[in-house]
């Protein structure tokens, strides 16, 4: 398992009438933390990109257990949890300043060919680079 923390401060426009971190926005959050994880190993997704291969979110689960507010720092713990094949899996846990889980989430991302939009094995580079690191 790879793991990897990320720090973010809520910021104004990110919290819904309550003062809450709106729900929506925990996507976002995961996104950085997980190509922040994958820069931390020399990956990226604009070489990808550059590539033809493309990265979307297959499969997307979140659990919401206690409210952040605006301009609360939180730490995104992101865990790769597998050698990629076809997809990559990620395991998340949103910490407060107290140190308490406030969100658990995994996501599936499949690698697709951008030419043909057809799922594809993960570039042989980035098997590579995780396996090193794993």
């Amino acid at each position: 398992m790879i793991i990897a923390k990320s720090k973010i401060r809520v910021r104004y426009g990110e919290v819904d009438q309550m003062g809450y971190l709106h729900h929506g926005n925990y996507a976002l959050y995961l996104e950085e933390a997980r190509t922040t994880l994958l820069r931390e190993l020399g990956l990226s997704y604009k070489k990808m990109e550059e590539e033809g291969i493309l990265l979307p979110v297959k499969e997307m689960e979140i659990r919401y257990i206690l409210p952040v507010v605006y301009d609360e720092e939180v730490t995104v713990k992101t865990m790769l949890i597998n050698i990629p094949g076809a997809r990559l899996d990620f395991k998340y846990e949103i910490l407060n300043s107290e140190n308490e889980i406030v969100c658990k989430a995994i996501t599936t991302l499949v690698f697709i060919e951008a030419a043909t939009r057809r799922p594809i094995r993960a570039p042989g580079y980035l098997i590579e680079k995780i396996q090193e690191n794993f």
